[in-house]
């Protein structure tokens, strides 16, 4: 059994450990990331699974299927006033901003199931059972991520090495939608984005949505959650 899975079980469940960064950068959110990862690999000592909740400041990404992106676009949307990021998750261009719920499984898949094909779709799920909890619809399709009708509530974008995740997904929740309007979200044309909050018609924050969020991850990957306000 990997370190990270005897670093914590209850009642025969793998404990994840869960780290609430508040609202930070995404520059600092990924060096936690980072910092978690090499922990995982480092195979020195016990190493608790780890989800890193957090709301990021205006920022735009990129994955690592997207082509080099125009310096003149990247300068137009610094101009807005966000931040432009490349990383080296899955998937195309995306914003992350206040009032979107960020999650950043930092996991090791050996105490889960060794599938990236597998660990996705259990995000999918989460998501999805996330929704269902506000009576929402929600589902996949063709497309990454997790949608209502032809609208993303949630955009989804990992990476895994050795088995090793980062990044993950990025809930609306009650985020100003109108950053989405300098970009065309994942890539993909011709589909909108929508939140909790306009499914509902009323203000769904993120501290409403993180305990849905964290009971709708325990029951899809059947672990225990611990609650860690440092350790980061």
């Amino acid at each position: 059994m990997a370190a990270s899975c005897k670093a914590g079980m209850a009642l025969g469940k793998t404990t994840v450990r869960v780290v609430n960064l508040g609202r930070i950068s995404y520059g600092q959110a990924l060096q936690v990331q980072q910092k978690h990862v090499r922990q995982h690999l480092d195979k020195s000592s016990e190493v608790p699974n780890t989800l890193l909740l957090c709301e990021h400041y205006p920022v735009y990404t990129i994955g690592i299927r997207q082509a080099q992106y125009p310096a003149k676009e990247e300068e137009r949307l610094k101009s807005l006033g966000a931040e432009f990021f490349r990383t080296n998750r899955g998937g195309l261009i995306t914003f992350h901003g206040p009032g979107q719920l960020v999650c950043y499984p930092i996991l090791d898949l050996g105490c889960f199931k060794k599938s990236v094909r597998w660990y996705v779709c259990e995000l999918e799920k989460t998501v999805i059972r996330l929704c269902n909890k506000f009576g929402i619809k929600a589902a996949t399709s063709s497309d990454t991520g997790v949608w209502v009708g032809n609208n993303k509530i949630c955009a989804i974008g990992i990476h895994c090495g050795r088995y090793i995740t980062s990044h993950g997904i990025a809930l609306n929740c009650n985020t100003d939608m109108r950053w989405f309007d300098n970009i065309v979200p994942c890539g993909i044309v011709g589909k909108g984005v929508t939140s909790l909050s306009l499914e509902l018609g009323r203000e769904v924050t993120t501290p409403e949505a993180t305990p849905r969020l964290l009971e709708s991850f325990s029951e899809t990957f059947n672990c225990h959650m611990l609650p860690d306000k440092d350790g980061t």
